[in-house]
């Protein structure tokens, strides 16, 4: 026993009975402080923590803005991983637009660094809009993180789907002829009569919510397949429609809700009325309606804790094309098209002037009526010989317009060919290799692909997937341009995305093998975990 001044415990419950040594006393209290120390930081971390924040990344060197654009993080982490989903304002990650190829590997390197997150457990998404993001866009991304991180709080996880069919249409047209041809600036559309079908859209919102333990929103990521370019009225650098669907989320949610737009499926999706020259492009209308309905399907789904958080990667080696042969064809095809031209006694002036009388007097174009009636009174033929001539005249111009159309789609085509040809010779094989990532969390599902998926391969993907909540997202994690269905290659020269494109026909069964097996290894509830 140690001597000393003894700590008299019965006196803390009215119980005089027994004494202990002072020394002992500390030890013991120590020791359960200790205990309920740990009990209270193991209810801290059990379940799910969250963080969430945006950063202003806008390009204001560039002119007037429009909806500013923003990089939007959200980290999540259990007691074994930490998973990061970065949304960008962007065209792409890397190859295209304002970002370089050292973007990704600068910020998976940077977080690393400092927060000790695997690089294989960040997920970087590019909207697809076509604004201009500051050239510091990685340490401005970091920075989000870094934003998100220091507001991690326990959350509650809840999954589910909107529906949205009134801002987008399916840009490819099928044709009579049995070929496709899509909806884009750089073309002119066919005639009304070669038109035999559309393809389809996906309308689903994929939606996970992340609560706060008292009920208030934290973060939304929605999923969903549009091409953001409509663009705003004024022209000014925009977020576009995803973006003011953001804005207007968090707006309505308040307490500083971050919503993070996925972009999906989208490669042959373009915003409703992408062709109007009639009125002025309305990307904000369109993203309050995206935003009206993912919030309305937001109000039914229910949060509760998970201890589900689970994200996996596989590396897929896709075979890439050789556009050889179909330079060759489509060079051929010009060829034919020009030789094809007609000569023409009308230029464009006396072409519309007269395109115009004889749509709005088919009979009687040249002259009023009764002088058609005179001639044949008298037996003379002037002006229907004349109306002959003329609508001969105008067949061969307006033949010649619509080949104009057929070559200014090839050329462009041919120029899409050529530069992915030598991309392709450039890398110096047959293969290219791309990230497949798989994130589970509780019952939302989402697998991402650094492509531009068409519509068909992100509906077949959910159809097939073992968990109902699955959702697929293209322009994630690095940018190969795009990844049509295999049918869709084989239509040769008609639209861009099976010109603007790596990859071989067979990169679709090899990707789908991949994807599926992804998709069943996070379905199992027991599976493996990793930090």
């Amino acid at each position: 026993m140690t001597s000393g001044r003894a700590l008299d415990l019965r006196s803390l419950r009215g119980d005089r009975t027994w004494a202990l040594p002072n020394a002992i006393c500390v030890r013991l209290a120590l020791l359960a402080a200790g205990l309920v120390f740990g009990l209270f930081q193991h209810r801290g971390m059990a379940g799910l923590q969250a963080g969430a924040a945006k950063v202003d990344v806008t390009d204001r060197s560039v002119g007037p803005v429009n909806g500013p654009l923003h990089v939007r993080a959200l980290v999540l982490r259990d007691d074994d991983t930490t998973v990061v989903i970065i949304t960008v304002d962007v065209v792409a990650i890397g190859e295209i637009g304002p970002i370089g190829n050292d973007y990704l590997s600068k910020v998976r390197a940077e977080l690393h660094s400092r927060f000790g997150i695997r690089p294989e457990h960040v997920l970087i998404n590019a909207s697809h809009c076509h604004g201009i993001v500051r050239r510091d866009i990685d340490r401005l991304t970091v920075r989000a993180v870094q934003l998100a991180l220091d507001r991690m709080v326990p959350v509650k996880v809840g999954a589910g789907t909107g529906y949205e069919d009134r801002i987008q249409e399916n840009r490819r047209l099928r044709l009579k002829d049995g070929t496709e041809a899509d909806v884009r600036h750089a073309y002119a559309l066919p005639p009304d009569e070669q038109v035999a079908a559309v393809g389809p859209i996906d309308p689903e919102i994929g939606i996970l919510r992340l609560d706060r333990l008292d009920g208030r929103t934290l973060a939304v990521v929605y999923n969903f397949a549009c091409h953001p370019i409509k663009g705003v009225a004024d022209g000014a650098n925009t977020s576009d429609l995803t973006g003011f669907s953001s804005s207007f989320i968090e707006a309505v949610l308040g307490d500083g809700a971050v919503a993070l737009f996925v972009q999906g499926c989208a490669g042959d999706i373009n915003p409703i009325d992408y062709k109007n020259v009639d009125v002025p492009p309305d990307a904000d209308r369109l993203g309050y309606l995206l935003g009206a309905s993912t919030l309305e399907a937001l109000r039914r789904i229910r949060t509760e804790p998970v201890d589900e958080l689970r994200m996996t990667q596989r590396i897929v080696r896709l075979p890439l094309a050789n556009y050889r042969g179909r330079i060759r064809e489509l060079e051929a095809e010009r060829d034919r098209l020009v030789a094809s031209l007609r000569g023409t006694h009308l230029d464009l002036k006396s072409f519309v002037s007269l395109y115009v009388k004889y749509k709005l007097s088919p009979t009687y174009p040249s002259a009023p009526a009764y002088r058609y009636l005179h001639e044949r009174q008298v037996r003379r033929g002037g002006l229907t010989r004349l109306d002959e001539v003329n609508r001969k005249r105008l067949e061969d111009y307006i033949h010649n317009i619509r080949i104009m159309e057929r070559l200014t789609r090839i050329n462009t085509n041919l120029a899409l060919l050529r530069k992915n040809q030598a991309k392709i010779e450039a890398l110096g094989g047959n293969a290219i290799d791309v990230e497949v990532n798989g994130l589970r969390v509780g019952d939302f599902v989402l697998l991402t692909f650094p492509g531009e998926l068409t519509v068909e391969i992100g509906l077949d993907l959910k159809r097939r997937a073992p968990q109902e909540l699955t959702f697929v997202a293209g322009y994630t994690n690095g940018y190969i341009y795009y990844c049509p269905t295999a049918e869709q290659l084989r239509n040769v020269g008609n639209a861009q995305e099976d010109s603007d494109c790596l990859v071989a026909p067979e990169w679709e069964a090899i990707f789908k093998r991949q994807a599926l097996a992804l998709l069943k290894q996070l379905a199992a509830r027991h599976g493996s975990r990793g930090p």
